[in-house]
This record gives C-alpha cells, structure tokens and sequence, in this order.
C-alpha cells in the first residue's frame, strides 16, 4: 500500500516537471512593443522596444509554467535543475542589460546623472537568484520590472522628468562587448563537455620564481553538470536573441548608418538556431566524433558563431 501510494507520488511530481520544464516560446518583440504601446496609450520612442522587451524577459521569469522555480524548497521544483539553470541563463543577460542601460545608454557622457529609476532596479535584479524570503527574489524582481515601466513611461515625457535612452553606436558597443564575454565564456564551458587539455597559464610566465607547475590541465564538465551547462547556455541566448531583436529597431538608424544591419540579422540567426527543439529526453554527451550525439557542443557552434558575429558587429560600429 505504501509503496503504491510512493510510485502515484512519484508518478504526479514527475507529471509536474515535465510540465515546468517547458521553455517559453520566442516572441515577435515588434508586434508584442505595439500592442503594449495601444494599451498603455504610449508612443514608440527610441528605447520603448528595448525596454518592453527587458520587462517581458523578466515577466516570463515569473509567469511561466510553475513561476520563477529557482528557490523554490518544496518539491518536486527542488529535485529540478534544468529550468533553474535556465532561468539563471535568462536573468544573466537581464543584468548585464539593465546594467548598460543604467550606466551608458540613458546618460548623455559619464558625468550625466545616473536615472532615478534605473538607478534603483538594476540592483533589484542582482539579488541572489535562489534567495527565498526576506526578500524573496520574485518579489525583488517584481520592484524592478515596475521601476523599468517607470522609466519607459519616462521616455515620452517632454519635461524636467524626461528620462533618456541614447542609441548611439558607442553605447550599443558596450552591451556589445559584455555580449561577446558571455558568449566566450558559455562557448568554453559547453566545449569542455568532452574534455580536453589546455596549457595552465598561472603565474608561472609572470613570476619566473613561482613554484613549478604542471603545463597542461584537464578541463571537463562533470557529468552532472552537463545538462546545466547546456540550460544555462540556452536560456541566456533566448534572451540575447529578443534583446538583439529589440536592439535592431531601437538602433535602427545606426545600424544603416554603419551598414551593420546585415550583421545584426546574422547575430540572430545564430541564436535562433540555438532554439531548436531537444527532441532526446536527455543531454547527450557523446564524444567529438563519435556514435552519438553531443548536444553541448552543437550548441557551443552555434554560439561561437554567434560570437564571431559580435566581434565583427564590434569592428563595424568601431571603423565603419
């Protein structure tokens, strides 16, 4: 009796985790800024887009099948890593762009006064992920998606209370660049699935009187890692995908100016590669070349591509 009452236990916490690890579909971030634009009687202005499109990332953290699971204590979302891992994917590229947008893109120089409210929910969205009360991150969250609706109803005002959003090529270089160090470092990761030796480079070729140490060392993700690795990759770029879908129109002008919307397509087309449905119950991790398949490192091509991409949108916005 009792082990039939486990196995139905079992049964219906394994239902619920498959239903909470659903991915959230991709969004049209046009279409979704115009209808937000008709409801709230607000113009599309330079910002609008980037910004709607920040508040849905966040939104979606919180209203997706069984909410924003990362510090949940209570089953079976505790027994749960591949929606959290992905959920931490998505909230990485949500601070490193409220980040930008508090210190760059809504300043006129670096002496220009930090915005009233960018400068309170960027913090906001920094709290440890899997805190759970006192505050708990949902309800942190929450507070900075309000104070960014704050500062979009801002972007339209003609007075003393104007709030700004600058889209000029140097500003959408550095989001860029804390772009390109995401990708660099995710693409490292997935690739170290199979393993592989690289030369330790420690103090040794700074300080010749450091102690000796081996030259090469073995980096590989634990198998247990594996899966989180790849969640955390592929979260991080369904959001880089419609912020870079955003940051088209929002820098319209520019990209044509530098003839870098090309380019800026191209960035999105890797990424919506990475989207692709994972038809295997599992995350394989197959060798290089061998009988089965690797899903890490088929993610990590596309987004070395991807990263290959922003080095030369970069350049362009640099020398064009």
């Amino acid at each position: 009796m009792i082990a039939a009452a486990l196995a139905v236990i079992f049964l219906v916490f394994y239902g619920i985790s498959v239903y909470w690890s659903q991915e959230p579909d991709t969004f049209d971030v046009e279409k979704y800024s115009q209808q937000v634009s008709k409801q709230i009687n607000q113009p599309i202005v330079p910002g609008f887009v980037t910004t709607t499109t920040l508040m849905r990332l966040a939104q979606t953290l919180l209203d997706k099948p069984g909410g924003y699971l990362s510090n949940d204590i209570m089953p079976p979302s505790v027994f749960m890593d591949n929606m959290p891992s992905w959920e931490l994917g998505v909230l990485t590229q949500i601070r490193d762009m409220t980040l930008i947008m508090r210190k760059d893109l809504s300043r006129s120089q670096s002496q220009s006064e930090e915005d009233i409210d960018l400068k309170i929910a960027q913090p906001k969205f920094y709290i440890d992920h899997q805190s759970w009360m006192f505050p708990s991150a949902e309800s942190e969250y929450s507070k900075g998606i309000e104070l960014l609706g704050d500062y979009r109803h801002r972007l339209s005002l003609n007075n003393a209370n104007q709030a700004h959003f600058y889209a000029r090529a140097d500003n959408l270089v550095d989001w860029l660049k804390e772009v390109q160090n995401r990708l660099g470092s995710m693409s490292q990761q997935l690739s170290a699935s199979v393993g592989r030796a690289q030369l330790n480079t420690s103090l040794k070729d700074t300080n010749p009187d450091a102690p000796s140490v081996d030259s090469n060392i073995q980096d590989k993700t634990s198998w247990m890692q594996l899966d989180n690795v790849f969640y955390r990759a592929r979260g991080s770029s369904w959001a880089l995908l419609e912020l870079m879908r955003a940051v088209e129109i929002d820098f319209h002008d520019v990209l044509v100016k530098k003839n870098a919307v090309v380019s800026v397509r191209q960035i999105i087309r890797e990424l919506e590669a990475t989207q692709q449905p994972v038809w295997s119950p599992m995350i394989l991790n197959g060798s290089g070349f061998g009988i089965l398949a690797n899903h890490s490192l088929v993610m990590a091509n596309y987004i070395s591509r991807c990263n290959a991409a922003v080095i030369d949108l970069i350049e362009l916005l640099n020398n064009g």
